[in-house]
């Protein structure tokens, strides 16, 4: 990758035995132990926002309570497929997270789990997860679940990540796939209401991840990867975080008039992206005055964007039932 050198040169400043261990293998390490750092290489807290716009669609889909059973192994497929996804990213990037604060303690930076052992687990969970889907949902969400999968790994961790500030509103797409999964499972097909739930986290992942990376810019400016608040001012992120979230908003109004959603969902989506736009704007009007000595805040934005997400897809899942 075009900063392999940037970081290759890192990792050899960094005092012995923070990666060595890593590259050297797990040597007497507790069973718990291990257990607990194989599940941590699936990034259990991000899998959890995925199922939580997995499943509502899946209600939206029925118009009523899908079959539980259904709900069961699509929840089961998706967390191994997304399990996967996560390490096997955790494998290729295994030489900048032991230079980042953020993720000094993953396991493989700790040498908990050796990374032969990373890249053998991430890719049965690919394997399983495929077959699962395939064999007890359908072909449908099975493609689509590797599709997620081999998207977030190869197009947004081996391209995107290391080389443009684009990098996380494209490679964003494959945690947009999940809606398309819970949509599919259920009815083996593809329609427009899906697609602009598909549109919604498409729009929502730029505006929800770049105040994170605001937060520890230093982290990712450390190891030459170029998120968007590294390589630009805090104004001129919060002006994109605006745009992207006036979008958002505008896109998550659209199923009610498409009759795909009723009442409930619309005024779910108003007062959610309402106060979402109250923040974007908050924040941006912050990073304006920060030269004066005012505080970003902007994890404050990061928080409610995790809470909008669960509210609105909620909203999703109970609106079939009012209608």
């Amino acid at each position: 990758m075009s900063l392999s050198g940037v970081c290759v040169t890192a990792v050899e400043s960094r005092p012995p035995g923070v990666l060595g261990g890593a590259s050297q293998g797990p040597v007497h390490r507790p069973f718990g132990a291990r257990v607990k750092a194989f599940v941590a290489l699936t990034k259990p807290r991000i899998i959890e926002l995925l199922l939580i716009t997995t499943v509502p669609v899946m209600f939206l889909a029925q118009q009523g309570v899908p079959d539980l059973k259904l709900v069961l192994l699509t929840c089961v497929g998706g967390y191994l497929s997304a399990g996967g996804a996560n390490a096997l990213n955790m494998y290729i990037d295994r030489d900048i997270d032991a230079l980042m604060d953020r993720t000094a303690q993953r396991p493989l930076v700790t040498g908990m789990v050796s990374p032969r052992e990373c890249l053998a687990f991430g890719i049965t969970l690919a394997v399983v997860s495929t077959l699962l889907f395939g064999l007890t949902v359908n072909w449908l969400s099975a493609w689509l679940s590797l599709g997620a999968l081999l998207f977030y790994v190869v197009v947004y961790t081996m391209i995107l990540k290391r080389r443009t500030s684009q990098n996380i509103v494209w490679g964003g797409i494959a945690g947009c796939l999940p809606v398309l999964i819970g949509w599919s499972s259920v009815t083996n097909s593809m329609s427009w209401a899906p697609v602009i739930l598909f549109l919604v986290m498409f729009f929502w992942t730029p505006a929800h991840y770049w105040p994170l990376s605001m937060k520890v810019k230093e982290d990712y400016a450390r190891v030459g990867v170029p998120m968007l608040p590294v390589i630009a001012s805090n104004k001129v992120v919060a002006r994109q975080i605006v745009i992207y979230s006036w979008v958002m908003v505008l896109v998550s109004l659209l199923p009610t008039p498409l009759g795909y959603t009723g009442w409930f969902y619309m005024a779910v989506a108003l007062a959610a992206g309402g106060y979402w736009l109250w923040e974007a704007h908050g924040l941006q009007n912050r990073a304006k005055a920060e030269v004066t000595g005012v505080k970003l805040k902007e994890m404050r934005l990061f928080h409610w964007s995790i809470t909008y997400v669960s509210i609105l897809f909620v909203a999703v899942a109970v609106d079939p039932f009012l209608r």
